[in-house]
């Protein structure tokens, strides 16, 4: 029977503390185009076990390691001072990573581990006859139809047997330490990062074919400079950026702790080879390979690596990858036809490109599903504050959240119309025509763009609008013109000018929404003077 998959391949939101950590991971991301990957898993992964660090540079890095957990475990600042506090902890990476530059694992040049992976799918029943992996222009590696396919084919089946799972990894050197740490048995995505480290530093793993020719790097925010991060000044991404930094840090020196002092740790072959770049690389391949699949009985949802199938690149689309509880397998259909030498894709699933930035690596500049955070709220202080709330709680929706602004001629969700209404009421308004309504009912007609609460109240919620997404568009210190001119001209690393990419997508986003506000604005004027 098969079950489908509405996730892929993950970014990460990660929020961590000694105590309890919360973590959610979107679906897949782009792959890096950098021409090395994984390393072998033969002798140059003996060799990197004899390597080890000395008592002094142990200590220092011990040393180091507390200030990240102090400095880390503070609320986090806001504007210049979240920049300031990105800068101190990163300079402590930086004298981490440097102790460390000897043990870090040895890349090699993933192009020629090709043949070998393709020999290790066969081997493991995997039909490959439909495709073969591919470097395309712009879009590094992905997977390239070897015969003709038509929408709705079956191109690719991957059996979990090959899959890395938090399953898998419960049963490997991890599972001592999973069953005694009680931040692990809630981490299933740290888990498999930490599986995939383990499985990397052992020489004899399953999974070696598979190792290696994942990238060796990403452009994922972990990857960012701090002068790559000054390109999203006035992007609600640069918070998003800078707190995953942040966290993924403090989660860092967590596990280096652990791995010191705890006795479960003891024969872990990253114990004494846990650096912060192969973790910041563990990390950022679940980010963006990552997917979700059923267990063996079908009970509940597990996290998974699935070679091949995780080289699919993005477009806009359908979700089309299912999994098959009977054949235990993912089972991937054509999302469109597709001709022998075509690119084939997937779909990653409705993302704005701020999420895919920051969880993926990448941004879609064809993206239907483009769109742009924005956080609004009810004012403690509003008198009304209490009855807004109540009728805002009745509509589903909390006094203070995340909204969205839209890509396209309809840059207004029903979520954000039915908020901005009810913002704009007076109390003879709440209470004469709302505070009784059937909850349904009230927000199908506030959530309804045709309907008029009144003249007055339209007016505002116009005027708000317009005013908001203009003031918005003034927080970045440059115009969708210059930032054309900026990618023409100037010579940007492939962080910046996804950044620069995702600053000029927020922008004309918000220029809409004040453009669609005006308008509304506009065909109210006749009413309003007949008022």
């Amino acid at each position: 029977m098969p079950v489908h998959l509405d996730t892929k391949k993950i970014g990460i939101k990660l929020h961590f503390s000694p105590t309890a950590v919360v973590i959610s991971f979107s679906r897949m991301g782009r792959k890096n185009r950098n021409k090395k990957a994984a390393p072998s898993n033969g002798a140059s992964g003996s060799a990197e076990a004899s390597k080890q660090l000395s008592k002094a540079a142990k200590k220092e890095i011990m040393d180091l390691i507390k200030l990240l957990l102090e400095k880390c475990s503070q609320p986090g600042g806001s504007g210049a001072k979240e920049f300031e506090d990105y800068l101190e902890i990163r300079g402590t990476v930086e004298k981490i990573r440097d102790l460390q530059k000897d043990i870090n694992l040895v890349m090699e040049k993933r192009e020629d581990k090709f043949p070998v992976f393709k020999d290790w799918l066969k081997n493991n029943k995997v039909d490959v006859g439909c495709v073969e992996i591919h470097k395309f222009t712009g879009l590094g590696h992905g997977l390239q139809a070897t015969k003709d396919l038509k929408e709705g084919d079956q191109f690719l089946a991957i059996p979990r047997n090959i899959m890395m799972t938090t399953q898998s990894a419960r049963s490997s050197a991890l599972g001592p330490l999973i069953s005694e740490d009680k931040i692990l048995q809630v981490m299933p995505s740290v888990v498999l990062a930490l599986h995939l480290l383990c499985e990397r530093r052992s020489p004899e793993s399953n999974w070696g074919p598979y190792l290696n020719i994942l990238p060796e790097s990403y452009n994922t925010p972990l990857y960012f400079t701090p002068e790559d991060l000054k390109y999203l000044k006035g992007s609600p991404a640069q918070s998003d950026c800078i707190n995953q930094y942040r966290n993924i840090v403090r989660q860092y020196a967590y596990f280096y702790k652990l791995f010191q002092n705890d006795a479960s740790s003891q024969n872990l072959p990253i114990k004494d080879l846990f650096t912060f770049d192969d973790y910041r690389w563990a990390v950022s391949t679940v980010m963006t390979r990552q997917n979700q699949i059923p267990t063996p009985d079908g009970s509940k949802m597990t996290f998974a690596l699935i070679p091949l199938w995780d080289m699919c690149n993005h477009c806009n689309g359908l979700i089309t990858t299912d999994f098959n509880l009977e054949k235990d397998c993912s089972e991937c259909y054509s999302l469109r036809s597709y001709s022998k030498g075509d690119q084939i894709f997937i779909f990653y699933g409705a993302r704005s490109n701020a999420e895919l930035l920051v969880n993926n690596g990448f941004v879609y500049l064809e993206n239907e599903h483009d769109r742009m955070a924005i956080k609004l709220g009810i004012s403690k202080s509003d008198p009304l504050f209490s009855l807004k709330s109540e009728v805002l709680t009745r509509c589903g929706l909390l006094p203070s959240r995340t909204f969205y602004l839209h890509k396209g001629e309809l840059p207004v969700d029903s979520d954000l119309l039915v908020f901005l209404r009810i913002f704009q009421m007076d109390e003879e308004t709440l209470r004469g025509k709302f505070s009784e309504a059937n909850a349904a009912e009230l927000r199908e007609e506030l959530g309804d763009l045709e309907k008029v609460v009144s003249v007055d109240v339209e007016m505002k919620v116009w005027n708000y609008l317009e005013t908001r997404s203009t003031l918005l568009m003034k927080a970045y210190d440059c115009t969708v013109e210059e930032d054309d001119e900026v990618m023409q001209k100037e010579k940007l690393s492939e962080a910046a000018l996804l950044c620069v990419q995702l600053r000029r997508c927020e922008k004309i986003i918000l220029k809409s929404a004040a453009a669609y506000a005006a308008q509304r604005k506009q065909k109210l004027q006749p009413s309003q003077e007949t008022t």
